[in-house]
């Protein structure tokens, strides 16, 4: 590693509860906008791995994220492409 310290979603200063607080958000506003019924376990999930793809992405393009709401934009981006990606593979169904 480089020997810097790295938070939750990759972000320093980003604990573990406020990686589950965003994770829930950006879960919720994904399922919100993919119009998918899920549970909040499955918001959670999708949200934080949502976070850690669209803090990636963001990157790769360059795009500085930092702070509540833009952690909150790039977590919801990201859990909206992998609720598109896994309702592709799996079919069209609204319940998971």
């Amino acid at each position: 590693m480089d020997g810097e310290v790295y938070g939750a979603l990759g972000q320093p200063g980003m604990g573990l509860f406020m990686a589950v607080l965003i994770g829930a958000l950006a879960g919720w506003l994904a399922e919100r906008f993919t119009a998918s019924n899920m549970g909040l376990i499955a918001n959670i999930v999708m949200g934080i791995l949502g976070g850690l793809l669209g803090n990636y992405l963001a990157a790769k393009l360059h795009i500085p994220v930092y702070g509540f709401w833009r952690n909150l934009l790039s977590a919801t981006v990201g859990a909206v492409i992998i609720i598109t990606i896994y309702r592709a593979i799996r079919g069209r169904g609204t319940s998971y």
